[in-house]
């Protein structure tokens, strides 16, 4: 087969080269109703799209293919057998090992599970003493929260606000934040 090009070979080239431009740059300047349009003229169905950029793609793909050329058959061949060998399932089937599809309620969680108790508290039950401004403060722990002068606080951030008058972090207030661990173990 002779691969040399010849001037007229060559000027068939270059109109259809400039004719495919073109052909994209209306794309460009298309609704997205109209691209559906197109589609349906270029592909001969329907896109469930209406995504433009990816109607202007595969359109614009599909003109240059029909023009130049597509993949070949070797490429369609190979293109075949990788997707018949991929696995497609995402996600195991609901029933996959077995048992109805409903949930066991003896396996699901009916209530909220406690968080672990923090570090940085001492356990539930405990007292945390402070003297601020001459006055004594102490404070017992809760599972829930913090018990101060018969009020119970969510934090003890509201309990240092009720006593200062201002914003303070609680753990630094009643110097919880010393018997936490200290980032890259520096004091």
């Amino acid at each position: 087969m002779d691969t040399r090009l010849t001037a007229l070979r060559k000027e068939n080239v270059v109109e259809t080269t400039v004719q495919i431009q073109r052909e994209i740059e209306e794309l460009g300047r298309m609704t997205v109703r109209q691209l559906r349009q197109k589609y349906i003229e270029v592909f001969g169905e329907e896109s469930r799209s209406n995504h433009k950029q990816f109607l202007f793609r595969r359109i614009a793909w599909r003109i240059q293919a029909n023009a130049w050329g597509g993949l070949s058959e070797r490429a369609r061949r190979r293109a075949l057998e990788i997707a018949n060998d991929a696995d497609l399932r995402i996600r195991a089937p609901k029933n996959l090992f077995g048992g109805d599809t409903h949930l066991d309620p003896r396996r699901c969680v009916t209530r909220k599970v406690a968080g672990e108790h923090d570090a940085r508290l001492p356990p539930p039950g405990s007292y945390l003493e402070r003297e601020y401004k001459g006055q004594r403060l102490i404070v017992k722990v809760l599972t829930t929260g913090f018990e101060f002068e018969g009020r119970v606080y969510r934090s003890l951030s509201a309990i240092a606000r009720e006593v200062t008058g201002t914003k303070w972090n609680g753990f630094l207030f009643f110097n919880c934040a010393a018997a936490a661990e200290v980032p890259n173990g520096k004091k």
